[in-house]
């Protein structure tokens, strides 16, 4: 039955995948940006509902930009969380703009890419996020710079924080977790050391009352921090969220 339920699920979303990606070439370059915002904010919660996912969001998401925002890593499925609790442009590894299908999208929907391994290339995006945020946009990053075990938080990297100081604008917190249908947390959508996209994916579809929980915390102003200290006062503002969830 799992196995069914994952593969009538999988089929549904090649559909919606495929659409969107129509969707983007042949109507995006005539819309406004918020009619393209709205759009990719729906097409994600498209996406969670046709996986079988509810969407849990509690706190105070800022109304508008420019804000931006930090969360944890724990899947792929994470980008598309946080869409259909409001859009924001990702910050994502490079890599990311050449998966089969979901390539296409993340850069219809407005994606920023970095190379992770590249001092230089960070500071590209740096001056390219504070541009961003200077024209009004909302920005997301995960400053673990890589998914976790969804058990922990790692070290926060403080080098994309640089934005928006150079911006002077706020930054928000908030975590992720996923839970399964009494509460506990799941592990279906983890993504983590050996583990494959195929297999995250598979056992993402064939889970059964999958929540995905997203807390925003109170927006932050650097207030003459460094980039450094701030990563740390945010990464520690992620931990108590993440608490409130009920990771321990």
């Amino acid at each position: 039955m799992r196995h069914a339920r994952a593969l009538w699920r999988l089929l549904r979303l090649i559909g919606h995948g495929t659409a969107g990606l129509w969707t983007i070439r042949t109507r995006f370059a005539g819309w406004e940006p918020r009619q393209r915002e709205q759009a990719v904010q729906a097409w994600a919660a498209r996406v969670l509902a046709l996986s079988g996912i509810r969407l849990d969001v509690g706190g105070q998401a800022m109304a508008a930009g420019p804000v931006l925002l930090v969360a944890n890593h724990i899947s792929w499925l994470d980008i598309v969380v946080m869409h259909a609790a409001g859009y924001c442009r990702f910050v994502s590894k490079a890599d990311v703009a050449h998966w089969p299908l979901i390539g296409s999208l993340a850069t219809g929907a407005g994606t920023l890419y970095i190379e992770r391994a590249s001092r230089r290339d960070a500071m590209r995006v740096v001056h390219h996020m504070r541009d961003r945020l200077v024209a009004g946009d909302v920005v997301a990053i995960f400053p673990e710079g890589t998914t976790g075990d969804g058990r922990t938080l790692l070290p926060f990297h403080a080098n994309l924080v640089q934005a928006a100081i150079s911006a002077d604008v706020p930054i928000q917190p908030l975590a992720l977790r996923f839970a399964d249908s009494d509460g506990a947390t799941s592990f279906a959508p983890s993504f983590v050391g050996d583990e494959t996209l195929v297999g995250s994916v598979w056992r993402t579809l064939a889970a059964d009352g999958l929540v995905a929980q997203v807390r925003y915390g109170a927006p932050q102003e650097h207030g003459g921090r460094d980039r450094r200290a701030w990563a740390q006062a945010l990464h520690d503002s992620v931990a108590r969220l993440r608490q409130e969830l009920g990771h321990r």
